[in-house]
Protein backbone atom coordinates (compact mmCIF):
# COMPACT_ATOMS: atom_id res chain seq x y z
CA UNK A 1 0.00 0.00 0.00
CA UNK A 2 2.79 2.46 0.70
CA UNK A 3 4.67 1.63 -2.09
CA UNK A 4 1.47 2.34 -4.59
CA UNK A 5 1.39 5.46 -2.62
CA UNK A 6 4.49 6.83 -3.31
CA UNK A 7 4.70 5.68 -7.09
CA UNK A 8 0.85 7.42 -7.75
CA UNK A 9 2.50 10.62 -5.52
CA UNK A 10 5.77 10.92 -7.49
CA UNK A 11 3.81 10.33 -10.71
CA UNK A 12 1.64 12.93 -9.85
CA UNK A 13 4.53 15.34 -9.19
CA UNK A 14 6.21 14.75 -12.19
CA UNK A 15 2.97 15.76 -14.22
CA UNK A 16 2.19 18.72 -11.67
CA UNK A 17 5.93 20.07 -12.42
CA UNK A 18 5.57 19.41 -16.05
CA UNK A 19 2.42 21.16 -16.47
CA UNK A 20 3.65 24.14 -14.13
CA UNK A 21 6.44 24.77 -15.95
CA UNK A 22 6.22 24.15 -19.32
CA UNK A 23 5.15 28.10 -20.01
CA UNK A 24 2.07 26.74 -21.21
CA UNK A 25 -1.29 28.35 -20.28
CA UNK A 26 -3.35 26.31 -22.78
CA UNK A 27 -1.69 23.03 -21.61
CA UNK A 28 -2.13 24.06 -18.08
CA UNK A 29 -6.05 24.46 -18.48
CA UNK A 30 -5.96 20.90 -20.73
CA UNK A 31 -4.36 19.11 -17.50
CA UNK A 32 -6.45 20.61 -15.37
CA UNK A 33 -9.92 20.20 -16.64
CA UNK A 34 -8.99 16.94 -16.75
CA UNK A 35 -8.69 16.37 -13.19
CA UNK A 36 -11.72 18.81 -12.56
CA UNK A 37 -13.96 16.37 -14.63
CA UNK A 38 -12.78 14.06 -12.68
CA UNK A 39 -13.35 15.57 -9.41
CA UNK A 40 -17.09 16.57 -10.56
CA UNK A 41 -17.58 13.08 -11.52
CA UNK A 42 -16.80 11.61 -8.01
CA UNK A 43 -18.78 14.80 -6.18
CA UNK A 44 -21.93 14.17 -8.40
CA UNK A 45 -21.30 10.19 -7.49
CA UNK A 46 -21.46 11.39 -3.90
CA UNK A 47 -24.65 13.32 -4.60
CA UNK A 48 -25.81 10.22 -5.80
CA UNK A 49 -26.64 11.71 -9.00
CA UNK A 50 -28.69 9.85 -11.94
CA UNK A 51 -25.49 10.91 -14.51
CA UNK A 52 -22.57 11.63 -12.72
CA UNK A 53 -20.16 10.91 -15.88
CA UNK A 54 -22.13 13.48 -18.03
CA UNK A 55 -21.98 15.70 -14.85
CA UNK A 56 -18.08 15.90 -14.78
CA UNK A 57 -17.92 16.43 -18.98
CA UNK A 58 -20.06 19.20 -18.66
CA UNK A 59 -18.42 21.24 -15.74
CA UNK A 60 -15.09 19.85 -17.10
CA UNK A 61 -15.62 21.66 -20.22
CA UNK A 62 -17.51 24.50 -18.35
CA UNK A 63 -14.00 25.49 -16.88
CA UNK A 64 -12.18 25.50 -19.44
CA UNK A 65 -14.15 27.65 -21.54
CA UNK A 66 -13.70 30.35 -18.71
CA UNK A 67 -10.48 30.19 -18.08
CA UNK A 68 -9.49 30.16 -21.97
CA UNK A 69 -12.28 32.83 -22.87
CA UNK A 70 -11.62 35.51 -19.92
CA UNK A 71 -9.16 36.95 -17.63
CA UNK A 72 -9.85 34.58 -14.51
CA UNK A 73 -7.70 36.34 -12.38
CA UNK A 74 -10.21 39.02 -12.51
CA UNK A 75 -13.06 36.90 -12.04
CA UNK A 76 -13.51 38.40 -8.53
CA UNK A 77 -17.27 37.94 -8.16
CA UNK A 78 -16.85 34.54 -8.69
CA UNK A 79 -14.22 33.82 -5.78
CA UNK A 80 -16.49 35.83 -3.36
CA UNK A 81 -19.93 33.82 -4.42
CA UNK A 82 -17.42 30.81 -3.49
CA UNK A 83 -16.50 32.57 -0.10
CA UNK A 84 -20.52 32.76 0.66
CA UNK A 85 -21.23 29.34 -0.64
CA UNK A 86 -18.94 28.10 2.47
CA UNK A 87 -19.99 30.78 4.83
CA UNK A 88 -23.84 29.86 4.56
CA UNK A 89 -24.03 26.97 3.49
CA UNK A 90 -21.56 24.27 2.83
CA UNK A 91 -19.91 25.17 6.46
CA UNK A 92 -22.93 25.08 8.30
CA UNK A 93 -23.73 21.66 7.07
CA UNK A 94 -21.29 20.60 9.29
CA UNK A 95 -23.25 21.33 11.98
CA UNK A 96 -26.65 20.69 10.53
CA UNK A 97 -26.33 18.08 8.75
CA UNK A 98 -26.78 16.94 5.32
CA UNK A 99 -30.18 16.44 3.41
CA UNK A 100 -31.59 13.23 2.59
CA UNK A 101 -30.07 11.41 -0.30
CA UNK A 102 -33.22 11.69 -1.87
CA UNK A 103 -34.42 14.92 -1.56
CA UNK A 104 -34.19 17.94 -4.05
CA UNK A 105 -32.48 20.28 -1.21
CA UNK A 106 -30.05 17.15 -2.14
CA UNK A 107 -29.66 18.12 -5.42
CA UNK A 108 -29.37 21.85 -5.14
CA UNK A 109 -26.76 21.19 -2.59
CA UNK A 110 -24.88 19.13 -5.38
CA UNK A 111 -24.67 21.78 -8.06
CA UNK A 112 -23.92 24.32 -4.90
CA UNK A 113 -20.74 22.44 -4.15
CA UNK A 114 -19.54 21.78 -7.52
CA UNK A 115 -19.57 25.34 -8.15
CA UNK A 116 -17.27 25.60 -5.12
CA UNK A 117 -14.87 23.28 -6.71
CA UNK A 118 -15.03 25.28 -9.98
CA UNK A 119 -14.04 28.62 -8.26
CA UNK A 120 -12.02 26.43 -6.97
CA UNK A 121 -10.38 25.24 -10.10
CA UNK A 122 -10.62 28.56 -11.71
CA UNK A 123 -8.54 30.21 -8.60
CA UNK A 124 -5.70 27.57 -9.68
CA UNK A 125 -5.83 28.98 -13.01
CA UNK A 126 -5.93 32.46 -11.53
CA UNK A 127 -3.56 32.08 -8.69
CA UNK A 128 -1.25 29.94 -11.97
CA UNK A 129 -1.83 33.64 -13.59
CA UNK A 130 0.34 35.01 -11.58
CA UNK A 131 3.44 33.03 -11.58
CA UNK A 132 3.74 28.85 -10.73
CA UNK A 133 5.82 29.83 -7.55
CA UNK A 134 2.76 32.03 -6.22
CA UNK A 135 0.59 29.25 -6.46
CA UNK A 136 2.19 26.44 -5.19
CA UNK A 137 2.91 28.99 -2.27
CA UNK A 138 -0.99 29.01 -1.53
CA UNK A 139 -1.02 25.00 -2.42
CA UNK A 140 1.79 24.59 -0.06
CA UNK A 141 -0.54 26.28 3.16
CA UNK A 142 -3.28 23.51 2.95
CA UNK A 143 0.02 20.89 2.28
CA UNK A 144 1.83 22.13 5.17
CA UNK A 145 -1.28 22.26 7.50
CA UNK A 146 -2.52 18.71 6.71
CA UNK A 147 1.21 17.65 7.23
CA UNK A 148 1.45 19.22 10.88
CA UNK A 149 -2.04 18.32 11.43
CA UNK A 150 -1.40 14.59 10.87
CA UNK A 151 2.11 14.27 13.14
CA UNK A 152 0.52 16.52 15.86
CA UNK A 153 -2.75 14.18 15.84
CA UNK A 154 -0.22 11.11 16.13
CA UNK A 155 1.30 12.55 18.89
CA UNK A 156 -1.10 14.31 20.86
CA UNK A 157 -4.29 13.94 19.59
CA UNK A 158 -6.98 13.36 22.58
CA UNK A 159 -9.65 15.47 21.88
CA UNK A 160 -12.16 14.65 18.46
CA UNK A 161 -13.27 18.34 16.68
CA UNK A 162 -16.15 16.16 14.89
CA UNK A 163 -16.21 12.17 16.12
CA UNK A 164 -19.48 11.72 13.85
CA UNK A 165 -18.19 12.86 10.96
CA UNK A 166 -13.69 12.09 10.94
CA UNK A 167 -13.20 10.48 13.88
CA UNK A 168 -9.41 10.67 13.11
CA UNK A 169 -9.05 14.48 13.38
CA UNK A 170 -8.01 16.18 16.71
CA UNK A 171 -8.06 19.84 17.87
CA UNK A 172 -4.30 18.64 18.88
CA UNK A 173 -3.49 17.83 15.34
CA UNK A 174 -5.49 21.50 14.30
CA UNK A 175 -3.46 23.34 16.52
CA UNK A 176 -0.25 21.69 15.11
CA UNK A 177 -1.16 22.43 11.55
CA UNK A 178 -1.96 25.92 12.22
CA UNK A 179 1.72 26.39 14.25
CA UNK A 180 3.21 24.68 11.20
CA UNK A 181 1.90 27.10 9.04
CA UNK A 182 2.27 30.10 11.14
CA UNK A 183 5.92 28.88 11.27
CA UNK A 184 6.64 27.99 7.24
CA UNK A 185 4.93 30.83 6.53
CA UNK A 186 6.60 33.17 8.34
CA UNK A 187 10.16 31.84 7.52
CA UNK A 188 9.20 31.60 3.97
CA UNK A 189 9.63 35.46 4.36
CA UNK A 190 13.15 35.99 4.97
CA UNK A 191 13.92 34.22 2.10
CA UNK A 192 14.91 36.17 -1.09
CA UNK A 193 13.90 33.39 -3.52
CA UNK A 194 9.94 33.80 -2.25
CA UNK A 195 9.56 37.52 -2.24
CA UNK A 196 7.11 36.89 -4.99
CA UNK A 197 4.74 34.49 -2.61
CA UNK A 198 1.94 34.67 -1.25
CA UNK A 199 3.10 35.06 2.64
CA UNK A 200 5.46 37.62 1.37
CA UNK A 201 3.16 39.65 -0.50
CA UNK A 202 0.68 39.52 2.14
CA UNK A 203 3.69 40.88 4.83
CA UNK A 204 4.58 43.69 2.34
CA UNK A 205 1.25 44.65 2.25
CA UNK A 206 -0.38 44.15 5.88
CA UNK A 207 2.13 43.32 8.01
CA UNK A 208 2.84 40.54 10.49
CA UNK A 209 -0.56 40.54 12.00
CA UNK A 210 -2.16 40.50 8.73
CA UNK A 211 -0.19 37.29 7.46
CA UNK A 212 -0.88 35.59 11.19
CA UNK A 213 -4.86 36.60 10.73
CA UNK A 214 -5.10 35.52 6.87
CA UNK A 215 -2.62 32.24 7.41
CA UNK A 216 -5.21 30.96 10.74
CA UNK A 217 -7.79 32.18 8.59
CA UNK A 218 -7.13 29.72 5.51
CA UNK A 219 -6.03 26.87 7.98
CA UNK A 220 -9.69 26.84 9.35
CA UNK A 221 -10.70 27.00 5.75
CA UNK A 222 -8.86 24.09 4.86
CA UNK A 223 -10.21 22.14 7.79
CA UNK A 224 -13.74 22.87 6.36
CA UNK A 225 -13.22 21.47 3.41
CA UNK A 226 -11.82 18.23 4.57
CA UNK A 227 -14.46 17.62 6.92
CA UNK A 228 -17.37 18.63 4.55
CA UNK A 229 -16.22 15.95 1.96
CA UNK A 230 -15.62 13.30 5.20
CA UNK A 231 -19.38 14.22 5.89
CA UNK A 232 -20.28 13.54 1.85
CA UNK A 233 -18.30 9.98 2.39
CA UNK A 234 -19.88 9.16 5.42
CA UNK A 235 -23.43 9.65 3.99
CA UNK A 236 -22.74 7.70 1.25
CA UNK A 237 -21.14 5.26 2.84
CA UNK A 238 -17.86 5.28 1.20
CA UNK A 239 -14.08 4.79 1.91
CA UNK A 240 -12.79 7.34 -0.82
CA UNK A 241 -14.44 9.63 -3.44
CA UNK A 242 -13.03 7.00 -5.91
CA UNK A 243 -10.21 4.41 -6.63
CA UNK A 244 -8.46 7.20 -9.96
CA UNK A 245 -5.30 7.87 -7.96
CA UNK A 246 -4.09 4.38 -6.31
CA UNK A 247 -3.19 4.32 -2.73
CA UNK A 248 -5.12 7.49 -2.63
CA UNK A 249 -8.27 7.31 -3.42
CA UNK A 250 -9.57 10.42 -5.58
CA UNK A 251 -9.18 13.48 -6.91
CA UNK A 252 -11.69 15.02 -4.71
CA UNK A 253 -9.69 13.14 -1.79
CA UNK A 254 -6.65 14.77 -2.18
CA UNK A 255 -8.09 18.68 -3.33
CA UNK A 256 -11.00 19.09 -0.84
CA UNK A 257 -8.73 20.81 1.57
CA UNK A 258 -7.94 23.37 -1.04
CA UNK A 259 -12.08 24.08 -2.30
CA UNK A 260 -12.76 26.53 0.34
CA UNK A 261 -9.17 27.69 0.39
CA UNK A 262 -7.84 28.61 -2.97
CA UNK A 263 -10.82 31.13 -4.15
CA UNK A 264 -10.64 33.10 -1.04
CA UNK A 265 -6.44 33.12 -1.37
CA UNK A 266 -7.62 34.31 -5.10
CA UNK A 267 -10.13 37.32 -3.95
CA UNK A 268 -7.40 38.08 -1.27
CA UNK A 269 -4.69 38.36 -4.38
CA UNK A 270 -7.04 40.42 -6.07
CA UNK A 271 -7.12 43.00 -3.41
CA UNK A 272 -3.06 42.50 -2.63
CA UNK A 273 -2.81 43.83 -6.48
Amino acid sequence: MLKTRVITALVLLAVLLVVLFAGSFPLFVVATAVFFGAAAWECFRLFRHARPVAGGVFWALAFALIALATDVSRLGILFLLCVAIWVFRLGPSLAIGLPRPDSFANRILSRVYAVAILGCFVAIAALFRQSPVYLLSVMAIVWVADIGAYFSGKAFGRHKIAPAISPGKSWEGAIGGWLAVLVIAAASTFSPLLTDTFPSRLLSRWGWGGLMAVMTILVVCSIAGDLFESQLKRRAGMKDSSNLLPGHGGVLDRIDALIPVLPLAALISLWLT
